[in-house]
């Protein structure tokens, strides 16, 4: 299922890409960033959960989509802080022990033209964190529960979610597994709040915000040091 809207989302933003050529509009790197949000986030991720419940006959509620309560919205801040905290504190052992990590394209792309984070810190929660918590969380999680207990299906979906991120690292082989092993740990948030409050917004939520979290350190920090910070390894987009 994750294979197919991965699949899917990069046959539209080739076919975006190839049409926006035949109309003679300059790709640059903001368009690159807009045509992979809508068509392979929004499109490819989200659609595919879409299609899968229509097929399968399922409603919105089976994955558990409601409007957040004061108990969820608690659950979206406390999985932030453990987000961020586990990614932070990963991102330190590794860069203590000297361990080589690879450089996340949509971080690199941002450190050569910072307004394309002004653009990626609103989608982070707009798109991003909606488009692949619905998928990953919503449709693949969910599933994997019908079979096995949540201390197998959460670490699993997380896998399965950081697994994809491979092709969009920059580096050695063994450098990309370092930087995937650190991004495990945040979806393992993400999933476990999924988990305790069987709403697919607060994941959603908690996944934008960390992310809108990082790209605005990360545009702070090229915009007043000129250089990339470590935040820019810890983005699973």
């Amino acid at each position: 299922m994750s294979g197919v809207g991965i699949g899917l989302g990069l046959v539209l933003v080739v076919a975006g890409v190839l049409g926006l050529n035949v109309l003679g509009v300059e790709i640059t790197p903001l368009v690159e960033i807009v045509l992979s949000l809508t068509l392979a986030t929004g499109v490819g991720f989200g659609g595919v959960a879409a299609a899968y419940l229509k097929y399968r006959g399922y409603g919105w509620s089976w994955v558990g989509v409601r409007v957040p309560t004061f108990r969820d919205l608690v659950f979206v801040a406390v999985g932030f802080l453990g987000a961020f905290g586990l990614a932070i504190s990963a991102s330190y052992v590794v860069t203590t022990l000297g361990v080589q990590t690879a450089q996340n394209q949509a971080a690199q792309t941002g450190f050569e033209n910072p307004e394309v984070l002004l653009l990626l810190i609103p989608a982070a929660i707009l798109i991003i964190g909606p488009g692949e918590e619905l998928l990953f969380r919503g449709v693949v999680q969910r599933r994997l529960r019908e079979v096995f207990s949540p201390f197998i299906a959460i670490p699993f979906a997380s896998l399965i979610f950081a697994a994809i991120h491979y092709t969009s690292l920059i580096g050695a082989p063994s450098a990309r597994l370092v930087t995937i092993s650190v991004l495990v740990l945040p979806t393992l948030v993400f999933g476990t709040v999924y988990e305790l409050t069987d709403n697919i917004v607060v994941p959603a939520l908690t996944h934008g915000i960390y992310n809108a979290t990082l790209f605005s350190i990360l545009y702070l920090g090229i915009k007043f040091s000129d250089s990339m910070p470590q935040s820019g390894l810890l983005v699973p987009f």
